[in-house]
């Protein structure tokens, strides 16, 4: 039997019963809409989770910390911990070395500091934080009242939410305003008398102030993130908390472990390399030069399997629905060879062979997989953006940005119309060897 033949045949079958022919389709439809909506669901928020951290810088960094001999568990806490034997110091030299590497773009320390702010008269308890200029492409600024520093070197300050409405419960009138912000330098002593090594005495700490112009709250703590000792409050421009030189955690540690020492150590530095893809060979260079790390790029793995197990469960709850719908090919395809019995014994009577007959079935259930298909998809983009309008709506009324959960691409919608197709053709497979088993003699007969 040629093949026109054959599909103006199922074409005219498919006809004869359009109502439980559309109904057993409208099955198959619901099957991949849910299909379609709970998979674009899982690609929706790995896309999400994935451009925020991407956006967010921390994909291409790498946190950088001097190495400390660990004893295993019984070590004892962090600060009685021995440098490791080829272990180096996390200082200025080590910072400019790693400036010059391949591929990085920055380098830069995580200076944080818990001081006294004066406003309106008052002091109030703080932690400051600087902020280097490549946090403004993070995402975390976005939305903020005010303004991003004007320059490096500019002596702004950008209150966390919570902070500036201890200052004033109405945040927007800050901006504009000057606040003083009490710290403790930290400043080298000179070589003790008959010291010929040219070492220094360790160092003092001197009570400074410095005034700054508040032009932005932002609400987010963009300070508290990876490699950082706490959140931070009140926020600077980096190199402006560098020049300010002020006492940190890790100047006591370090005269604890060496009172020699006149050269000021990094708790950590962040280093930033062109793409994410360079982040593992930097990683091994840094290691080779006897600096612990630490990047996203382990975590992402997680991340990555984590979501991948989740769109593997989405997949197995929403090939339920398909599940059912294959029951309703199964039963509509056995029915027609119950009511078309007679055709069947005509069509092998005339020379038509088992394949004919299995390859009549197959079409149809083809038919009705194609169609489901695409309805299924159809509904299930149409789901996808209703959802989508519904969360920016919710978001919005409560002052939050809005997203796109829902991500309906041309590989799932491919997919998706395949696995229809497939589960359409597999449920047509019974029906279709049963057809072809028919005896065309019995099947005339019982007409």
């Amino acid at each position: 039997m040629k093949l026109r033949d054959l599909s103006d045949l199922a074409f005219r079958n498919l006809r004869e019963a359009v109502l439980r022919n559309s109904l057993t389709t409208l099955g198959v439809a619901v099957g991949v809409a849910s299909l379609v909506a709970m998979l674009s669901l899982g690609v929706g928020l790995q896309q999400l989770a994935t451009s925020r951290l991407a956006k967010s810088g921390l994909f291409d960094s790498i946190f950088v910390t001097p190495k400390t001999n660990l004893r295993g568990p019984g070590g004892g806490p962090p600060a009685t911990r021995t440098p490791d034997a080829k272990a180096r110091p996390l200082d200025a030299d080590a910072r400019a070395e790693i400036s010059r590497m391949p591929n990085v773009v920055e380098v830069y320390p995580q200076i944080r500091f818990f001081t006294e702010v004066r406003y309106d008269g008052k002091p109030y308890a703080t932690m400051v934080a600087g902020m280097p200029e490549s946090s403004k492409a993070s995402g975390a600024f976005d939305g903020m009242q005010g303004r991003f520093f004007s320059s490096p070197n500019a002596d702004e300050a950008i209150l966390q939410a919570e902070f500036a409405k201890e200052l004033n419960l109405q945040t927007s009138s800050l901006i504009g305003k000057d606040l003083v912000l009490r710290y403790a330098e930290r400043q080298s002593l000179g070589a003790p008398a008959g010291n010929s090594t040219g070492s220094s005495g360790g160092f003092s700490v001197v009570p400074k102030e410095k005034h700054f112009q508040i032009i932005g709250v932002v609400e987010t703590e963009p300070a508290s993130g990876f490699g950082g000792f706490g959140s931070g409050r009140l926020l600077i421009p980096l190199p402006i908390a560098e020049t300010l030189r002020a006492a940190q955690v890790n100047d006591l540690r370090d005269i604890l472990r060496d009172s020699s020492s006149d050269k000021p150590t990094y708790a950590s530095l962040t280093v930033r390399v062109r793409k994410p893809s360079m982040v593992e060979e930097t990683e091994k260079k840094l290691k080779d030069l006897g600096f612990g790390v630490f990047s996203l790029l382990d975590v992402s793995k997680s991340l990555l399997t984590f979501f991948r197990v989740l769109d593997l469960l989405l997949l197995i709850f929403s090939s339920l629905a398909l599940a059912v719908a294959t029951l309703g090919i199964i039963n509509t395809l056995v029915m027609a060879i119950l009511e078309r019995r007679r055709e069947i014994g005509v069509l092998k009577a005339l020379g038509a062979a088992d394949g004919d007959v299995k390859q009549l079935f197959f079409v149809e259930a083809g038919v009705m997989g194609l169609v489901g298909g695409l309805l299924g998809v159809g509904f299930g983009w149409l789901i996808g953006r209703v959802l989508n309008f519904a969360t920016e709506i919710y978001l919005h009324r409560q002052n939050l940005p809005g997203v796109q959960i829902f991500s309906v691409s041309w590989a799932l919608v491919l997919f998706a119309m395949g696995f229809a197709i497939i589960v359409s053709l597999a449920a047509g497979l019974y029906p279709a060897s049963r057809a072809a088993r028919l005896d065309p003699v019995q099947a005339l007969r019982y007409e």
